[in-house]
């Protein structure tokens, strides 16, 4: 972790304030898996093209969620199956600020992703203004929801100097299974999204290249359920459950 912290100290800072300048209208989010060790390689090729997220000094930020799913996962079997048009239903929380969220993210059958989020003080369902929030814009029966899988990790955000992408880094992911108990910590897992305008030349794209660090989709509800939860249907998971191994034995 101080390693990681000091060469994030080197990236010239950008405030939350300054990245609310970046719309990014025409996204286009891919997600690529590494390791810690090409992390570093990855950090020091991107130093003068990016700069680093700071809030209160920190350029490292700790996140805690918990997915709730249906009693039968209906959620996770929708997504085990292949299906585009699905939902996920998760509390995070910004633990540095003590902030959370309640958010809902829907994907339709064009590959769009939406977001709503309202901000939040428990995860108690049976809240009004939750139930409320959830019956506009979740297509499952409240009560019908349960905890399933928390996780946390710590995320750096980095965003180019042209304004048009911002890359989120996630590391020392960990898993906790509300349903089966299971804990599972990824180690030197990484998982890397770039969210960018479509029509803009990215810097990190070339280096990505340089690294052989390939596009992998990576659902940290689904990878993560499928991880530690025996129970549950894994077959179309089944190959990236392979590739991951196979990154982790890389270190």
């Amino acid at each position: 972790m101080e390693v990681l912290n000091n060469i994030l100290s080197t990236f010239e800072p950008i405030t939350l304030e300054e990245m609310s300048e970046i719309r990014l209208m025409n996204r286009i989010d891919t997600k690529f898996v590494t390791t810690r060790r090409q992390l570093m390689q990855l950090l020091d090729m991107a130093h003068d093209d990016y700069w680093a997220q700071d809030i209160n000094g920190e350029r490292l930020s700790r996140y805690d969620t918990t997915y709730f799913d249906t009693d039968d996962f209906h959620m996770y079997r929708v997504h085990q199956h292949g299906h585009c048009n699905r939902q996920k239903l998760r509390f995070r929380t910004y633990v540095s600020s003590n902030l959370q969220f309640m958010e809902v993210k829907t994907k339709n059958n064009r590959g769009r992703t939406k977001k709503k989020r309202i901000k939040v003080s428990d995860m108690d369902l049976a809240d009004e203004e939750k139930r409320a929030f959830l019956a506009e814009r979740l297509h499952y029966d409240v009560d019908t929801l349960q905890p399933a899988i928390r996780n946390n990790f710590d995320r750096i955000t980095l965003v180019n100097r042209g304004k048009t992408e911002r890359l989120t880094i996630d590391t020392n992911l960990k898993f906790f299974n509300l349903v089966s108990g299971q804990t599972l910590d990824m180690g030197p897992l990484v998982i890397v999204e770039l969210k960018r305008d479509g029509l803009c030349y990215s810097p990190v794209l070339e280096m990505l290249r340089q690294l052989r660090i390939h596009p992998h989709g990576f659902s940290k509800y689904c990878m993560g359920s499928a991880l530690t939860n025996p129970a549950l249907p894994v077959n179309r998971f089944k190959p990236k459950l392979i590739d991951v191994e196979k990154i982790l034995s890389r270190g």
